[in-house]
């Protein structure tokens, strides 16, 4: 089969060619297992960390990619909930220990044995993968597969965001940055709390013009005073600088939500402006976000669909995956970036 492969760690913005086209044998399902036949595989901020080494793979060749939609095309002899020609997705969680406090709690997100797709084990830049049953979710009629892709990660992480911000209707959600997440946030608060004004700090014009397309109350530089405090901000950038600006931009009691895997290291000296009165005093809060869990992906899947949301894509062949990943670092194209494979 067909695939894209990851065989060193590189600097994308250096290396234009990150990924080699490789030709690999189609992977057995273990018992319970599915073969899937990818047709679309969306791209993440997250395989730019894998590429760069801020969450390297565990080992070399890798095949990338944690947003995937294709068909079922065998299933291991344990299977039951799904069968030969089911349309399916698969998310970043690939498995965790089943056995551990979080995964009893429905918090697998947290087990210590988490396991990602496309990084831990083989992902969607491929012809074909394999998962395990459990962690594999019907795609919604609604959507094609190009649409469905985004949601298995941009979709499920952002809808934790928003869920880690309690954010009540009315108040005010800020998002810094307004990339493949933030837009399907927008989205999301819009259906949720009518009444919530959405304010977006993006360097990018393009970024900040795309979201007033979208609906949003107010758009400006990631370094602007919002015209209120936010009670809560969703951070998607991977950089420092929106941290510390967010936080000036909070309402007292307020919660900045990161949403990043990992930070890049190129301004970090800027955290040395971050100022206790001015950044963190009146009982502001910062809250991290660690993968998702299954009920993230099956509870947003389904607000999808009520909706509905339309993500906002732009497709590429799976051998222009190398050029997606540069457009994704470089912040040129607005949305979600998809791999066609079938």
């Amino acid at each position: 089969m067909k695939a894209m492969v990851l065989n060193r760690k590189t600097n994308v913005l250096v290396n234009l060619h990150p990924l080699d086209a490789a030709g690999l044998p189609v992977p057995e399902p273990r018992e319970d297992e599915l073969l899937i036949k990818v047709h679309c595989c969306a791209v993440c901020h997250t395989e730019l960390d894998e590429i760069e080494g801020r969450t390297p793979p565990p080992h070399y060749p890798v095949v990338l990619g944690h947003q995937v939609v294709g068909r079922v095309t065998e299933t291991g002899a344990a299977v039951r909930d799904f069968a030969v020609g089911d349309r399916v997705g698969v998310a970043w969680l690939f498995s965790s220990c089943g056995k551990c406090e979080h995964c009893l709690s429905g918090e697998e997100n947290l087990c210590a044995d988490f396991k990602a797709t496309g990084r831990d084990a083989n992902g969607g830049y491929a012809e074909y993968m394999v998962a395990p049953e459990k962690s594999v979710f019907q795609i919604p009629e609604i959507f094609t597969d190009a649409e469905a892709a985004p949601l298995l990660c941009a979709g499920a992480i952002g809808y934790r965001s928003l869920r880690l911000c309690n954010l009540k209707d009315g108040q005010i959600l800020g998002l810094t940055g307004f990339g493949a997440s933030a837009h399907l946030v927008l989205k999301m608060v819009q259906y949720r709390f009518p009444y919530t004004k959405v304010y977006v700090f993006a360097r990018s014009d393009k970024e900040r013009q795309f979201a007033r397309e979208l609906g949003a109350a107010w758009a400006g530089d990631t370094i602007d005073k919002s015209p209120k405090l936010c009670h809560a901000i969703i951070d998607t950038t991977p950089v420092w600088k929106p941290v510390v600006e967010a936080l000036k931009n909070l309402h007292p009691g307020g919660r900045l939500v990161i949403n990043a895997i990992r930070k890049e290291d190129g301004d970090k000296d800027y955290l040395l402006n971050l100022d206790y009165p001015e950044h963190l005093w009146m009982e502001k809060e910062i809250k991290s976000v660690a993968n998702v869990t299954r009920r993230d992906v099956e509870e947003f899947l389904d607000l999808a669909a009520e909706i509905p949301i339309e993500p906002e894509i732009v497709e590429f062949s799976l051998g222009e995956a190398n050029k997606a990943l540069y457009e994704l670092k470089r912040g040129g194209i607005k949305g979600a970036k998809v791999l066609r494979i079938f």
